[in-house]
């Protein structure tokens, strides 16, 4: 819009120009002004282009890392503790409410109440066992299974364990 009244300018001090000598050296100086007001323009906006191309990038970076960031909470949210103790193998030794070849979950949940930490640890395999420590020997094999799950697993393991009232 700024450019057509440029323009319009410039073609109307151009038709001045006709009228007269004093009037031509007029016309043409507001032709030359206009010309430069136009460059001047047309650097602003791609100036601004500039920027906004630049803003738009970071924008689409910022929005990137949030996504992976939620795939990758995605992924975590995929370490359902129930599951992780029914698919590996948990539960033929462990029940909730009975003690069978180890410890009732709920025993072990009353066990490690408020030491959440102290459960990953002994998940890890670096924790000594705390509900039936005779029990340990026959637990330990099954440790590896447990050491080798990532931390947020071993988390999610936790929390179901210590859910089990």
């Amino acid at each position: 819009m700024k450019k057509l009244g440029l323009l319009f300018m410039a073609v109307l001090m151009i038709g001045l120009s006709s009228c007269g000598s004093d009037n031509a050296k007029e016309a043409k100086d507001a032709v030359n002004n206009a010309a430069e007001k136009t460059t001047e323009a047309v650097k602003d906006a791609a100036q601004t282009t500039k920027e906004a191309v630049k803003d738009a990038a970071e924008a689409t970076k910022d929005a990137a890392e949030k996504t992976a960031d939620a795939a990758k909470e995605a992924v975590a949210g995929d370490a359902n503790g129930a599951d992780l103790f029914k698919n590996n193998g948990c539960t033929a030794c462990h029940q909730k409410d009975t003690k069978t070849v180890g410890p009732a979950l709920k025993d072990i949940a009353k066990a490690y109440a408020g030491k959440k930490d102290d459960l990953v640890k002994f998940l890890k395999g670096e924790g000594k066992a705390v509900v039936d420590p005779g029990m340990f020997s026959t637990m330990k094999p099954n440790l590896e299974i447990t050491k080798k799950m990532s931390d947020d697993k071993r988390s999610a393991l936790a929390d179901y364990i210590l859910s089990v009232k």
